[in-house]
């Protein structure tokens, strides 16, 4: 479904992001792990296009769109569920998820129900401001925004960012779920234990460079993996 090959990015001279390939499989769960400042938020918002590479090239459903605005990236079934979430903290639920789907010139009720589904707790709290939602239910409103666009791949940056051990694991059934519901996923997750588990792809980022691949459980079973992000070893 995705393809990237080469590509690398640069921030003022600094190269964020040195000449990776990795392919994103339709109908999978693929994350990327890695410590901060290794280029992860750096490759999604390349893809994205919210930051131009300096080379290489992004191909989605057989179409490059290296180059290509963000919002057309959009529209050819792209999202990105933002690090920090980034909700419209003086909007109400229902009008933050609207949003997700303003580039939607069909009926999208069906979808509101979806979301609304998937996330009882926004339903329950359609009209509360979001800005006075907990971190959970932030991030429940964000993945159910980038939801409403009626996306091909989900982008997730740090989706458990900041959230009770109990609530991220609800985050990652969500995950699951989403995914089951025919919805590819890239992922971005500083819990390399929980992103691997679910994942069945994973990528290792290293000061820029893809240094490890592989299914999530070869990854999760790495030495150094687990010696690095895991904090034990076999």
């Amino acid at each position: 479904m995705l393809k990237i090959k080469n590509l690398s990015v640069s921030y003022g001279g600094i190269e964020a992001v040195r000449d990776i390939s990795f392919d994103v499989p339709e109908g999978s769960i693929v994350t990327m792990i890695g410590a901060n400042g290794a280029g992860k938020s750096t490759t999604l918002r390349t893809i994205a296009g919210l930051v131009k590479p300096k080379a290489g090239t992004i191909e989605f459903m057989g179409q490059d769109i290296t180059n290509m605005p963000t919002e057309q990236i959009v529209k050819q079934g792209i999202t990105l569920v933002p690090e920090g979430r980034k909700v419209f903290a003086d909007l109400s639920v229902e009008e933050n998820l609207k949003i997700g789907a303003y580039m939607r010139k069909d009926d999208y009720k069906a979808d509101m129900e979806w979301v609304y589904e998937l996330f009882p707790r926004l339903k329950e709290r359609s009209w509360q401001y979001a800005g006075t939602l907990s971190g959970g239910e932030q991030q429940m409103l964000a993945v159910g925004r980038a939801l409403m666009s009626k996306p091909k791949l989900i982008m997730m940056d740090e989706p458990s960012l900041g959230l009770a051990p109990i609530i991220v694991s609800g985050i990652f059934d969500i995950i699951r779920e989403v995914n089951k519901q025919g919805v590819t996923i890239l992922l971005i997750e500083q819990n390399a234990n929980m992103a691997l588990k679910c994942a069945h792809y994973a990528h290792v980022l290293e000061t820029g460079s893809v240094t490890l691949s592989g299914t999530g459980q070869e990854v999760l079973e790495n030495d150094a993996v687990r010696a690095a992000y895991l904090g034990k070893s076999k």
